[in-house]
């Protein structure tokens, strides 16, 4: 079915959202008059509902028309997604959980999506890479890298479009080719910061562009503290990439703590003020926030069981994979005077047959050589810096032990 006059076109696969058009109006309504302070709604959606509300506050209000939003946002090829229709990211409904006696804006009543992806599916595997604006070219790199190989494992990245860590992260996913949602304070139509409306419309291109103020809404400051609760809501964790003691992104991490998503932390100098917010972070909450320091960290951490790195374990060394009787025999041959196989069969409590089947591998190797009066270790043998020269090395960095002599 197509979309109808006025309604934005919906992604390839998105169903239409069914025949509660009253509820939805309501809501595109009610957000439209509530303003950036949310938390007086949930009592009053909760006694009233969402049409007997907004046919309460209406008449207060005679120049506010959700299908005139609907129409304006269709423009753009924006489309409402509101509770219960097919595309709603179930995540975001922890924020009326979640909200307890304090005064925290709650579920949205409505997110506006401009873009091609679809936000139930993108939401399902989501990450939060947020930072500081005035990042420094660490934190760039960094935020890049994330977002690179973030998107190269299958998670969407989520940040909110503005100068420094949050476009990094955003260029770094679209440069892997992966879907990644920008969640901005003012309307899908209204571009910020005004720079990076070619980066916004990259992103509408192969993810979504997600706001929960109608369209033609400015960005007030009070709508980015809001918005950052969405970005949380919205993933299952949040990393911090740069951030000083009082950068707004510490903001999100705090709704992130709130609502009990994984917090993570990249850590950065300890001479650079723009990370002092995350060494702060790790050391007075180090039970709640985690160090990470790649993607493959944070896929551990929130990823399903099992998804884990390979374990690097530095440089591969001359020694590495060798079995432990081998070891102890290098480690009490001697590297300038030669020594006989009966004496270093005595010092590891072996039988000298034992021994000289183990020296020929050895002397292969180029680990130890042979004199007229015995064995000793060669420069490759006294040295654990550097693998053999012409031998393979593993994936996993390691030797292979493949032609090593082993434990008889």
């Amino acid at each position: 079915m197509s979309a109808g006059a006025g309604e934005a076109p919906r992604p390839a696969g998105v169903p239409a959202p069914g025949g509660d058009e009253p509820r939805r109006l309501a809501r595109i309504g009610l957000s439209r008059i509530a303003g950036p302070d949310l938390s007086s709604l949930p009592e009053q959606l909760h006694g009233l509902g969402e049409v007997a509300l907004w046919e309460r506050l209406r008449p207060q209000h005679p120049g506010v028309d959700p299908r005139q939003d609907i129409e304006i946002a269709a423009q753009v090829g924006a489309r409402p997604i509101c509770p219960g229709d097919p595309e709603w990211p179930v995540r975001v409904n922890v924020l009326d959980q979640a909200r307890g006696a304090g005064r925290e804006a709650g579920a949205p009543l409505v997110l506006w999506a401009r873009g091609t992806g679809r936000l139930d599916h993108l939401s399902q595997r989501a990450v939060a890479v947020v930072g500081c604006r005035a990042a420094t070219a660490y934190g760039v790199h960094q935020a890049e890298e994330l977002g690179y190989g973030l998107a190269g494992r299958g998670w969407t990245v989520v940040s909110g479009a503005a100068f420094g860590i949050d476009a990094a992260a955003h260029r770094g996913a679209l440069a892997a080719a992966g879907p990644t949602i920008a969640v901005l304070a003012g309307g899908v139509d209204v571009p910020y910061p005004a720079a990076h409306a070619d980066l916004l419309d990259e992103i509408a291109a192969s993810g979504l562009v997600l706001s929960e103020t109608p369209p033609g809404s400015p960005p007030y400051r009070r709508r980015f503290l809001t918005r950052n609760r969405v970005i949380a809501a919205l993933c299952a964790g949040t990393v911090l990439v740069e951030a000083g003691l009082r950068s707004g992104a510490l903001n999100t991490v705090r709704h992130a703590r709130r609502l009990g998503r994984t917090v993570m932390v990249v850590p950065g100098p300890v001479t650079s003020a723009m990370s002092a917010g995350c060494h702060r972070l790790l050391r007075d909450h180090r039970e709640e926030a985690v160090l990470v320091t790649g993607a493959g960290d944070i896929c551990e951490e929130i990823g399903p069981i099992g998804e884990l790195e390979p374990r690097s374990s530095g440089p591969a060394r001359a020694r590495d994979g060798l079995a432990d009787l081998v070891l102890e025999l290098l480690d009490v041959m001697p590297a300038r005077s030669a020594i006989g196989v009966a004496e270093l069969a005595r010092r590891v409590g072996r039988q000298p047959g034992a021994i000289l089947a183990l020296l020929g591998p050895l002397a292969v190797e180029g680990l130890v050589e042979a004199t007229h009066a015995g064995y000793r270790l060669t420069a490759l043998g006294r040295s654990s810096s550097s693998p053999p020269r012409g031998r393979a090395t593993s994936p996993g960095g390691a030797a292979p032990a493949a032609s090593a002599p082993t434990s008889p």
